[in-house]
């Protein structure tokens, strides 16, 4: 309950700024800043599926936010599908390339899974640059992406566009958190802490982590389409390596394994990209430093350490695993028709 409490009260600190940013500025940039700030946060809290509640690494992610934005650009570019269409195809051809990743991935663990991610991933990346080429468009990218089509309403109007990127960021921020809430998401919570326990109480383990990689891919494809939406571009750097990096970055920044943890680290890595890129061109190395700083003395994440200060000395209810949250161990005993 006290974990609620906190997701409650983070939520709505989130609503009200999300609510105020539009009513206090008509600043293109800043509106975009915090478009960019919901996206990269809707991957983040995909990607801490795995990350933080399976407590899996996996830097094949980039992978996923790539094939969401070629399946939104060539749906609605080559095809002219509807966005909402080109959208929904995003979301599928994230989860199909993680499952084809999950096939290769999940028959090790471990740091021999991250590399395998990584070598998947690599490996997506260098077709899009080259191979494919005629359907990516290589180094030079796919222009002139489009937006929605709702009502008459001009999504390219930057301020529209925000009100249609903040609904997607709600909507998947309530999922997220009833997921990890769920049945499913205790099971998956008690995998990462005893995979051999879980094993025993007649969980198929595999089957879990599996489900677990599709709708964290799911999660990846929608944030790349949007992503292809924002920028209105879509290169196949986004495939690189270097992309899955920054979200294990802005994860650890925020506090992984928390509902919105990696949407504080977001904050924290934009906000410091937009401000140090403007002072040095070495802005980098400064923000790997911060990176540095802040996981020797916040362990848990910002926001991870916030959570710990702000219930400590409380006693903790005998209650229910929080929403939002995974808990701590598999249930007792098993489940006729669990997922086994």
């Amino acid at each position: 309950m006290k974990t609620s409490r906190q997701n409650v009260a983070i939520a709505a600190c989130v609503a009200a700024v999300v609510l105020a940013v539009p009513f206090s500025t008509q600043n293109d940039f800043l509106l975009n800043l915090t478009i960019l700030i919901m996206v990269w946060s809707i991957f983040a809290v995909g990607f801490d599926l795995v990350f933080g509640l399976l407590g899996m690494v996996s830097f094949g992610h980039a992978a996923f936010l790539g094939t969401g934005g070629y399946a939104l650009a060539l749906a609605t570019q080559r095809y002219g599908l509807s966005f909402e269409a080109g959208l929904g195809l995003a979301i599928l051809a994230g989860a199909a390339c993680a499952w084809i990743f999950s096939i290769f991935a999940l028959r090790v663990s471990g740091i021999f899974f991250a590399l395998v991610t990584l070598a998947l991933s690599q490996l997506m990346y260098i077709l899009a640059d080259s191979k494919l080429r005629e359907w990516t468009g290589g180094a030079d990218g796919l222009p002139g992406i489009g937006r929605p089509e709702l009502a008459g309403i001009d999504f390219f109007a930057t301020v529209n566009f925000y009100w249609y990127v903040a609904a997607v960021f709600a909507l998947v921020m309530a999922l997220m958190a009833m997921l990890r809430a769920s049945p499913f998401g205790r099971a998956v919570a008690g995998v990462r802490q005893n995979e051999i326990r879980a094993s025993q109480l007649g969980y198929n383990v595999q089957r879990l982590k599996q489900i677990t990689f599709l709708v964290s891919g799911a999660v990846g494809g929608l944030a790349g389409g949007l992503l292809a939406a924002v920028l209105m571009y879509m290169n196949p750097q986004m495939l690189h390596w270097t992309t899955s990096g920054d979200v294990i970055i802005m994860t650890l920044l925020g506090g992984a394994g928390t509902l919105w943890g990696p949407v504080a680290g977001v904050l924290m890595f934009e906000t410091l990209k937009e401000w140090l890129s403007g002072w040095t061109p070495y802005w980098y190395g400064i923000l790997g430093l911060v990176f540095i700083l802040a996981t020797l003395y916040f362990p848990q994440g910002v926001l991870g350490a916030v959570q710990a200060r702000w219930g400590r000395g409380r006693p903790a209810a005998p209650a229910s695993p929080a929403a939002g949250e995974a808990a701590p161990a598999v249930p007792l005993a098993p489940r006729e028709g669990s997922l086994s």
